[in-house]
C-alpha cells in the first residue's frame, strides 16, 4: 500500500519575551534574526504583572513584548525552534537563572500554538521534552481564549498583538 503524504502549509513563527534587561531581550532577538531571518513585526513593550512566577529568576518590574518573522517556518519544526530558544535562553543566564523567558510559538489563520516543556492534559507531546497548545483560536473576526489560555494571552492588547501578525500572515 502507497503512504498518502500532505503537504502542510508554512507558519507565521511568533516569539514572546519576558525579561526585566531590555540588553537581553535586544541580544536574544539579534540571535533570533540571524536563524530566522528579518523580524516584520515588534509588539510595544508590556508590563508583565500577571503572576510572579518568573520573579525570582527574572526579578521584579518585568516586561514582555513579541516579534514575529518575515519567513514562514514548517509547521513541524515547533519542537526545533523550542530548544533552540531554551539553548538561547542558557546562553543569557546568570548564577541566578535566565535572563530572558523566550518563547516561540507559531500562528495561522486558525489558532495560535505555543510551545513549552511543561506537560499538561490540554498540550500535545511533540518531540524531545517539548509540548505544544493550542493557546488562541480565531473565530469569527478575532482571536479568542480557550479555557486554560493564560491570564495575559486574554487581553484585549495581546489578543490585538496576534490578530496584527495573523494580517501579516493573510497577506
Amino acid at each position: 500500500m502507497k503512504k498518502a503524504s500532505k503537504l502542510f502549509p508554512k507558519v507565521k513563527l511568533a516569539i514572546g519575551f519576558i525579561y526585566q534587561d531590555e540588553a537581553f531581550f535586544i541580544k536574544a532577538k539579534e540571535k533570533l534574526v540571524k536563524r530566522f531571518g528579518r523580524v516584520d513585526f515588534e509588539s510595544r513593550e508590556f508590563d508583565f504583572n500577571y503572576t510572579d512566577y518568573y520573579e525570582r529568576e527574572l526579578g521584579k518590574n518585568l516586561k514582555r513584548k513579541f516579534i514575529s518573522f518575515a519567513r514562514l517556518v514548517p509547521i513541524a519544526d515547533l519542537y526545533r525552534i523550542k530548544l533552540y530558544t531554551n539553548r538561547l535562553e542558557r546562553k543569557f543566564s546568570n548564577l541566578n537563572g535566565r535572563q530572558v523567558n523566550i518563547d516561540p510559538g507559531y500562528l495561522d489563520l486558525a489558532k495560535l500554538v505555543l510551545a513549552t516543556t511543561k506537560d499538561y492534559a490540554h498540550r500535545i507531546f511533540l518531540g524531545k521534552g517539548i509540548f505544544a497548545e493550542v493557546t488562541l483560536q480565531f473565530k469569527g473576526s478575532t482571536f479568542c481564549a480557550n479555557e486554560w489560555t493564560y491570564p495575559d494571552y486574554r487581553t484585549p492588547e495581546y489578543l490585538d498583538v496576534f490578530n496584527q501578525i495573523r494580517k501579516l500572515y493573510s497577506s
